[in-house]
């Protein structure tokens, strides 16, 4: 892993120069919005961070609130463990710092900001299967070397609370209240996206419904609130233990925001996720994200240390 030992400051051309080089090879994978148009201005929050530590001749420090844990819905995924999805985000995410390595000596850290514990009662996985993922995640990245990826989930918070206790004291100390959030939605168009794009998810991952589809929406609904509300109490809290880092996102993000969204694999829908879906190897020898319910239409699937990992596509699309 690079060294975080400080070197001599950068001379104010040379910092100017990497840092815009660093921010062109996220540009590629960025995950925008619709028809957006980038420009300059786009991007000045992650500049200023990463010129931080260009400056200060320290490693890139990216967060990333992402890997939560498998969605319960066996019709989008192979099983409650990640799979080659996870594996080639990994990789990608891995491979990125090492881009950065070339033009920047101290390297790049790529923290996985695990939100699974974080909302998994709203979202209906047990916190056991959470950890499950977590430490098969990590599995992962030893087995593969993938030498700048650490982790931070709420396991390493709250010392001496158990996870309900942990929701709670996240909830306590960053969340915003839920009227606020209500508001918020109702008179924002972006936050109003979020909340409907998150309520379908929960739709789609519900396994097991007896009730009507009216009373479904309405829990989903309800849950779609929490989701939001905790997810910001959690970039709240790691912006408190990372108080400069280059903030990413899973998700679509706008010109000018905070985050940067990013892309882990090609996908059609930009709200998909490794957790939300399989690996499908095609044709032509690249890799999508689909859910399992069309891999299995599609292709075959392949087993790899004795779970299954991926589906291959043995006939064109």
């Amino acid at each position: 892993m690079p060294s975080s030992t400080r070197s001599a400051p950068q001379d104010h051309t040379s910092a100017e120069l990497i840092s815009n080089v660093i921010l062109r090879f996220l540009l590629p994978h960025r995950r925008s919005e619709a028809n957006e148009h980038e420009h300059t201005d786009c991007f000045a929050e992650q500049l200023a961070a990463i010129r931080h530590f260009v400056d200060r001749q320290e490693p890139i420090l990216f967060t990333l609130p992402a890997f939560p844990c498998k969605s319960p819905n066996r019709r989008k995924v192979l099983g409650h463990l990640p799979d080659m999805g996870e594996l080639l985000s990994l990789q990608f995410l891995n491979q990125l710092c090492d881009q950065v390595a070339k033009v920047h000596t101290p390297g790049a850290r790529m923290l996985l900001c695990s939100d699974g514990h974080v909302f998994g009662d709203l979202i209906r996985v047990p916190d056991d299967h959470i950890t499950e993922y977590g430490d098969e995640i990590q599995a992962m990245v030893d087995r593969h070397g993938l030498s700048h990826i650490e982790a931070f989930s709420l396991q390493d918070v709250y010392a001496g609370h158990d996870y309900d206790g942990k929701r709670k004291l996240l909830t306590e100390q960053y969340a915003q209240s839920l009227e606020s959030l209500r508001d918020e939605v109702r008179s924002d168009d972006k936050t109003l996206s979020l909340y409907r794009g998150i309520t379908r998810f929960l739709v789609e991952d519900v396994s097991e419904w007896h009730d009507s589809k009216a009373a479904l929406q309405r829990d989903c609904r309800a849950r779609a609130y929490g989701v939001i509300q905790r997810s910001r109490a959690w970039g709240d809290l790691i912006a408190d233990h990372y108080p400069v880092s280059v903030r990413l996102s899973i998700h679509p993000q706008p010109c000018g925001a905070a985050k940067f969204g990013i892309r882990l694999l090609e996908i059609r829908d930009m709200w998909l996720t490794p957790w939300h879906s399989v690996a499908v190897l095609r044709t032509d020898g690249r890799f999508a994200l689909m859910p399992r319910a069309e891999a299995e239409k599609i292709g075959k699937l392949v087993y790899q240390d004795g779970r299954p990992s991926h589906f291959v596509v043995d006939s064109p699309e």
